[in-house]
């Protein structure tokens, strides 16, 4: 609703107008106003006039804030008005000192609802409230006190002395606080208590807002996650905001403009800081798996469409203290602190290219002012007589090169924009450097610091962004980035740089090479449905498939009995258990020890489900991230490939995710090049496409380029002898179902309404989510499904071209959806006659056949096949473990147990979506209750004093577990004391224990 004007006395109006127009100050907050009116026209000029004597350095309502604060604090206030009962029931604080008065303000102002709000005319609070001692708050805690607050006015829960006296609390003391205090009394759930013990571990904070159809609004988080995006690092993980807004039913585009288009407007209040809608991204299939697997009760708030706010203002004491990036900005100058992208020809490719700065990556350590940035030239298919061909048909489409100096920074090990290995590398100021390094420690330091042969990036210089692939180029100088035109989504405004467009002041641009993947070695590769559709339909054999899924279910049988087989498996799922299983086993604890024999069957019927949606493991085979041949050697119809051991030749199969067209898997030949190693060194891991050529060979692929695509790649012989190629897909012309998208041009807009647009495009996103992608893939899996079991047929010849014809129709309504957001929007639609009616039994829909296809006959195989059953396995205690230990320790851990068993249930109550996530922070805890006891980092237990923690731990657990009969209790004893009990098994085996991380693991298994 509107807010109420307050009128100031004339003079407080002019002494206002003075300091802003000298200190180039923005006009003040409606209610930084109200708290002078009510302050009185005398005080408000004392006040004013210390400001006039001294410079403001942050903001102007800011400093009015703090110089209130001490004002009130130096006044004698009223006596407080008498409490209500419930009132005085809900007081955090037993014996608090007389309050002073306070205003019921909400959150948001914009979450009042008419009956809630107050006129300020009938208020008469002292200016130190609520809001204004949260804002001296490190931000965490009082977003985290507002998270707990609910929907409901913290002002109901807590007083500002009470929140002033929880200032210098530890995070962890100041979450268990407030959560008895306000979290536990507001009826909370627990699956939204933020129980961590590393809060200063320097994991990602994320910050969650939930806006319900009235408008009010409720807090989530911290929620802390291990990788960064871009906009968060540059910003600050506090200053953004994700926001979910409600979805119940089948909210229209239009009436989610008449719900929530005053926010796009006015923004979200958090206490006294204000967040603006900034950006947001699609995230595509795997963020709509991660939403079709939420419960009811929280899925009107669940979308692949992630919406981003960000701090714009702050009237909060602690902000004052620090400059902010985006201070005194428009939200158009903000955005172009990281890349211009207004000028982009439409809104969706805006937002489509804006929206590279939510991907998740590791930043390089490099002063990019220091870097030059070169654009070269990318290479154009060409026809038998050498002209280019046009404009679109690119070899060299999305890499680029690094100079190795720059390149030998990057961990080997990034994935996703995680550093999987945790490795980091110092900033070496030039290759001159670098081989001085190697000449000091021996000749192993170059190989020490070999570079990633190939980097995914997203590289932000100049207001230009740029997408793609760097490869190690070892003839480039130092400190040297060549990037191609096809890299570059955005591209700097020269007038801007040059502060030369429509006024604006010269805008700085943050900088940054992020990286999102290194060509790293290759995990074990499995194949898919839809690969081995496309197989079965090149002439593989269905006996083939069939014995390959024998030696995989034969494999999985051996996990109960080879103790390599076993290992394999739980370093494959070593997430589940933290690598506990894969622990046990290293150190020589036999296969059928009850609660490993109960893990490894989880593992199995993991396995048996992978197995059943088509993932089988075939050998010979692997994924590598593709870039174009420098040297320009290979022909139309030949690869490089560096593996391991070097480059391999022969001949391969070659095919990219999600290609669906027959033509997507390629014969190639793969060959030796002379010259690379001048290129890359001794880099590995990476397959290189021809330069050369009528057509990109990756284009040919389902459509793909280099811009960190990942090519399956195949030396299986048998696969070689059968398969049999056709005809690479051809891109059709635009679907005629295609809607019409009026292009409106960034550039040509005011920024209001720029504004306007891209939230009016966030909701039509939101609330209009495509279902092409999964539409045409499902018809073209059931489609396909008919074509393998009828092509062999000649009495269905006449369905099988009509099915042939209309999975051809799909897929070029598939690779559209696909490439329709990087090529300016628009709605593709699936028409309702390619839409098929029954599915195949084995995509488990209701309306369903019996398939006889070879995917139909692995799923009926794999559902045959019977796992071991371990339900009523004989709970016993491993020998060398049966040994007195004092009565203390188990009295101890007896108790423990009890309250573990209490914390655990509460975790688990209803199988909620977080549920896992919070048994886990449970275990975390007894785990840290565990190794407090232990004091191994100190050193002040003698080893007796461990293992007797630890068998401890071990005896109540398995003692419970064996009166329950329920050997899954057992967990908890390996969870918590494992390192210390597999030491202390292996020890008594007179074996020594070897440390060895799960990365390497991987790595030898190929997992």
């Amino acid at each position: 609703m509107a807010e109420t004007p307050v009128i100031l006395p004339a003079s407080v109006e002019n002494l206002i107008e003075r300091i802003r127009e000298k200190q180039n100050q923005p006009p003040l907050h409606h209610s930084t106003i109200q708290q002078l009116a009510l302050i009185g026209e005398q005080r408000a000029l004392e006040l004013l006039n210390v400001i006039t004597k001294t410079t403001i350095r942050a903001s102007f309502d800011g400093f009015i804030v703090h110089l209130m604060k001490n004002l009130s604090q130096n006044s004698v206030s009223p006596p407080p008005p008498p409490a209500s009962s419930s009132e005085a029931s809900m007081s955090p604080l037993p014996s608090p000192p007389p309050p002073k008065p306070f205003p019921s303000l909400s959150l948001s102002e914009s979450s009042l609802s008419p009956s809630r709000s107050l006129s300020p005319l009938t208020l008469h609070p002292p200016p130190y409230c609520v809001l204004t001692a949260l804002g001296e708050l490190e931000f965490r805690k009082s977003f985290l006190l507002l998270s707990y607050a609910g929907e409901e006015n913290i002002e109901n829960d807590v007083r500002a002395e009470y929140v002033e006296s929880l200032k210098d609390l530890p995070m962890r003391d100041f979450e268990n606080e407030i959560w008895e205090t306000v979290g536990m009394r507001r009826g909370v759930q627990r699956k939204d208590r933020q129980l961590y013990l590393d809060w200063d571990s320097g994991r990602t904070h994320i910050y969650q807002c939930y806006v319900s159809r009235n408008g009010s609004l409720r807090f989530k988080g911290p929620i802390l996650q291990n990788t960064r995006t871009h906009l968060q690092k540059s910003l600050g993980d506090d200053n953004v905001l994700l926001v979910k807004f409600c979805d119940v039913g089948k909210t229209s585009p239009q009436e989610a403009a008449k719900l929530y288009g005053k926010f796009g407007k006015e923004g979200i209040r958090v206490g006294h800081r204000l967040y603006r809608f900034f950006v947001f991204k699609d995230g595509g299939k795997e963020e709509k798996k991660k939403e079709d697997q939420t419960t009811s009760s929280a899925k009107c708030y669940t979308s692949s469409v992630k919406c981003y706010f960000v701090r714009t203002e702050s009237h909060c004491s602690v902000d004052q203290m620090e400059d902010y990036i985006l201070s005194n900005r428009t939200m158009f100058e903000s955005r172009l602190l990281f890349m211009h992208a207004h000028l982009l020809p439409s809104i969706d490719k805006y937002m489509a290219r804006f929206s590279l700065i939510l991907s998740k990556t590791y930043k390089l350590n490099i002063d990019l002012t220091t870097v030059t940035v070169q654009e070269i030239q990318d290479e154009y298919c060409r026809d038998g007589n050498g002209n280019k061909i046009d404009n679109e048909s690119i070899l060299t489409d999305g890499t680029g090169f690094i100079s190795e100096d720059l390149a030998v920074l990057c961990p080997h090990n990034v994935y996703k924009g995680t550093n999987m290995k945790d490795t980091h590398v110092k900033e070496i100021s030039n290759l001159v450097e670098l081989q001085d390094m190697s000449r000091a420690v021996g000749e192993t330091a170059l190989s020490t610091h070999q570079p990633p042969l190939l980097i995914q990036c997203r590289l932000f210089h100049k207001g230009s962004a740029i997408k793609g692939t760097l490869l190690v180029n070892r003839k480039l100088p130092p400190k040297t980035i060549q990037a191609r035109p096809s890299m570059i989504k955005v591209r700097e405004d020269l007038n801007l740089l040059n502060g030369l467009s429509n006024g604006l002041s010269i805008v700085p641009s943050i900088n940054s090479l992020e990286v999102v993947t290194t060509s790293q070695k290759p995990n074990r590769s499995y194949l898919s449905k839809y690969l081995i559709a496309l197989l079965s339909y090149g002439g593989v054999p269905n006996e083939f498939f069939m014995d390959v899924l024998k030696r995989n279910l034969e494999d999985a049988d051996h996990v109960y009995t080879k103790k390599r087989t076993a290992l394999r498996v739980s370093v494959n799922h070593g997430e589940m258990d933290e690598y506990n299983a894969a622990a046990m086993i290293l150190c020589g604890i036999p296969l059928d020890e009850p609660f490993l024999q109960y893990h490894l069957n989880i593992l199995v019927k993991a396995e048996k489900n992978r197995l059943g949606e088509g993932k089988l493991y075939l050998e010979d085979c692997f994924y590598m991230m593709g870039t174009v041949d420098p040297t320009r050697t290979l022909k139309p119809n030949q690869v490089c490939i560096i593996h391991e051991n070097g480059q391999i030749t022969g001949d391969v199969l070659v095919y990219r995710n999600p290609g669906l067209h027959f033509g997507d898997i390629h014969i190639m030949q793969a060959r030796y090049v002379e010259g690379l190693e001048s290129y890359v060194g001794h880099g590995k891991y990476a397959i290189f496409f021809p330069c050369v050529g009528s057509r990109s060979v990756a284009d040919e692929i389902a459509g793909g380029d280099f811009d960190g695509d990942m090519y399956w790649i195949s030396k299986n012989a048998q696969l070689l002898q059968h398969f049999r190629q056709s005809d690479p897909w051809i891109e059709s012309p635009p679907n005629s179902v295609r809607l019409s998208s009026s292009v409106i041009k960034p550039y040509e807009l005011s920024h209001e309404q720029l504004e306007e647009e891209l939230f009016k495009l966030y909701l039509e996103t939101r609330f209009q989510p495509s279902s092409t992608i999964g539409a045409a893939a499902d018809s073209w899996m059931a489609l396909m499904d008919r074509l393998l079991i009828f092509r062999n047929d000649v009495t269905k010849e006449e369905e099988v071209q009509q099915v042939k014809s209309n999975i051809l129709k799909l897929i070029d309504l598939y690779y559209e959806a696909l490439d329709a957001p990087k090529k300016g929007g628009g709605k593709i639609q699936v028409p309702k006659d390619l839409i098929v009616e029954m599915y195949p039994h084995y995509m488990k829909r209701d309306n369903s056949f019996t398939s006889t296809s070879i995917l139909g006959s692995i799923f009926d195989e794999v559902c045959r096949w019977q796992i071991t059953d371990v339900s009523g396995i004989e709970i016993r205690k491993l020998p060398c473990f049966d040994v007195e230990i004092p009565d203390d320790y188990k009295h101890k851990w007896s108790s423990l147990y009890i309250q573990y068993r209490q914390d655990m249930s509460t975790a688990l109550n209803g199988k909620r979506p977080n549920s896992n996530e919070e048994a886990n922070e449970v275990i975390k805890l007894y785990k840290k209750i565990f190794n407090d006891a232990i004091n191994i980092v100190d050193g002040s237990k003698s080893i007796t004093d461990i293992y007797n923690e630890a068998l401890a731990v071990y005896h109540v657990i398995y003692d419970y577990a064996m009166v329950k009969k329920d050997v899954a209790r057992c967990g908890f004893a390996w969870k918590v004391a494992g390192s210390v009990l597999v030491r202390y098994y292996a020890e008594k085996q007179y074996q020594k224990t070897l440390i060895c991380s799960p990365a390497v693991l991987r790595e030898i298994f190929g997992s």
